[in-house]
């Protein structure tokens, strides 16, 4: 054989696997950590997650997408209220089939219910007026209100005439979508692993213990499963590029985690810009340990001067993370305010020096 016939025959490499979004790396657990105390009612946890063999970079103030499983006990409950045995073929979201409990399991999205599932409950049980009535056009307000901290499952066996073969069931249902949970390390201080802090979301409604599905997942099934992963760019939040810039960083809660890599990777690099964290210099703002709470925006106002000073005359960027409903609100209203009284502006000037902060990409938020 010649050398010529050898090569051509030789078989060819086996290609490294590509990971997309539609191809997510299995990351394997590495660390399942609580953080809360014993007789906190919140479950407030550290994960590390292994990433050796991917060899795709991110950056500090990415996320990392989550492509969690749902909770194998609802799915069997949900297959049992339905009379199904499980083994039914039903169509996966891409065309093929699977079993009905691959589906639920893995595909589809079981908890909030959608309008078309909601529309169907209402024209099948002639126990749910309510609910037609609610799905009026106009009561969308109410709707909300009835639907607050109810699933698909309470409607299904609150309702045991309205019965679904698996195949058309499913066709109520959405696509079961990855969480987004902010990167909380630095590459360059943990190569190949990505760390998370994540609240576990548990509480009890209608009489009926509700989780959230990717935290759950995380916290009580990751540990001897992959757990496919994949990075969302987040540039608009991005550390400064000048090294030398001052940061002040405003994380209550878990809203602390992308500022848990900003340090790192400035330690790490040699950064020479201050960094001040302003948690719940480190000031922490602990809203339940005491009778009076304390939130982040009390530490801003008690500081208030030295915050003007960073960003008016050090250039300072201003980054927030954390609950959008309440806190990202209050801390924008106390920046404001901080503008106004310490840079003797009135208020529209100091929403416009606000807005230029904005523009400038000075005053960037994570939120959610």
């Amino acid at each position: 054989m010649t050398e010529a016939t050898a090569t051509a025959t030789a078989p060819a490499p086996v290609a490294a696997p590509r990971y997309t979004r539609a191809n997510p790396f299995p990351a394997r657990m590495m660390v399942n950590r609580r953080l809360s105390g014993p007789e906190s009612e919140k479950d407030t946890r550290h994960f590390e997650l292994d990433l050796t063999g991917w060899g795709l970079t991110f950056e500090v103030g990415d996320s990392l997408a989550v492509y969690a499983t749902n909770d194998p006990e609802l799915v069997d409950e949900i297959i049992r209220t339905l009379g199904a045995t499980s083994n039914e073929q039903v169509p996966r979201l891409k065309g093929e089939q699977t079993t009905f409990r691959e589906a639920l399991l893995r595909d589809y999205s079981i908890t909030q219910p959608t309008p078309k599932f909601l529309k169907a409950i209402a024209q099948r049980a002639s126990a749910a007026p309510t609910l037609g009535y609610l799905l009026a056009p106009n009561r969308k307000q109410d709707l909300e209100t009835y639907l607050w901290g109810m699933e698909i499952i309470d409607f299904l066996s609150d309702h045991p005439s309205a019965r679904f073969a698996p195949e058309e069931f499913v066709g109520l249902l959405t696509k079961l979508q990855p969480r987004l949970y902010s990167v909380a390390s630095s590459l360059r201080a943990y190569p190949d692993q990505v760390h998370f802090i994540v609240d576990v979301v548990r509480y009890e409604s209608n009489g009926r213990l509700r989780k959230g599905v990717c935290s759950s997942f995380l916290a009580e099934r990751a540990d001897d499963v992959p757990v496919p992963v994949f990075p969302t760019v987040a540039k608009h939040f991005h550390l400064p590029e000048d090294p030398d810039t001052p940061i002040i960083m405003i994380g209550p809660g878990t809203g602390v985690a992308p500022f848990r890599a900003y340090l790192q990777e400035r330690k790490v690099s040699g950064a020479k810009g201050k960094n001040w964290l302003v948690f719940g210099r480190l000031d922490c703002a602990w809203s339940r340990d005491q009778p009076q709470k304390i939130y982040v925006q009390h530490k801003m106002a008690e500081n208030a001067g030295e915050i003007w000073k960073w960003i008016d005359a050090e250039g300072a960027y201003f980054f927030v993370c954390g609950d959008a409903r309440r806190m990202a609100k209050d801390v924008d209203a106390m920046l404001r305010k901080i503008v106004q009284e310490h840079g003797g502006k009135s208020v529209e000037q100091a929403n416009e020096y606000v807005e230029k902060l904005k523009s400038d990409k000075r005053y960037k938020r994570d939120v959610y």
